[in-house]
C-alpha cells in the first residue's frame, strides 16, 4: 500500500507543506479556516493584519477568519496591514514651494 493510500485509508494523516510570510509549516488537516491558519505562526497573526492566499497569475484572495481553505502542497499565504494610512488623517502632506529665481 502506498503512502497516499495509507493516508486515504486513515492509517497516516496526509501532510501538506504550506507557507505563511515565507515561513514553512506542515499541516495535516485537509481543510483549515482563516482563524486556524492565523494560529500557526508564533506569535499568531493579529487582528491588525489581513491574511491573503497567493493566487499565481491572478488576484490574491483575502482569507477571512471563517473562510475555509482546502489544503494542498505548495499553498502560500502572506499578511498585510489591515488598514493602511496614507498620511496624517488621510491628507497629503503639503510642502512650501521653493522661490523661483
Amino acid at each position: 500500500m502506498s503512502k497516499d493510500e495509507k493516508a486515504a485509508a486513515g492509517h497516516e494523516p496526509q501532510k501538506f507543506q504550506i507557507q505563511i510570510d515565507r515561513t514553512h509549516f506542515t499541516v495535516t488537516e485537509p481543510q483549515m479556516t482563516g482563524q486556524q491558519l492565523r494560529q500557526l505562526p508564533a506569535p499568531p497573526i493579529g487582528a491588525d493584519r489581513d491574511l491573503f492566499e497567493v493566487v499565481p497569475g491572478g488576484s490574491d484572495k483575502k482569507i477571512g477568519d471563517s473562510d475555509v481553505v482546502e489544503m494542498r502542497n505548495g499553498l502560500r499565504f502572506f499578511t498585510a496591514p489591515a488598514q493602511i494610512n496614507p498620511g496624517r488623517e488621510g491628507r497629503l502632506q503639503e510642502y512650501p514651494r521653493a522661490p523661483i529665481s
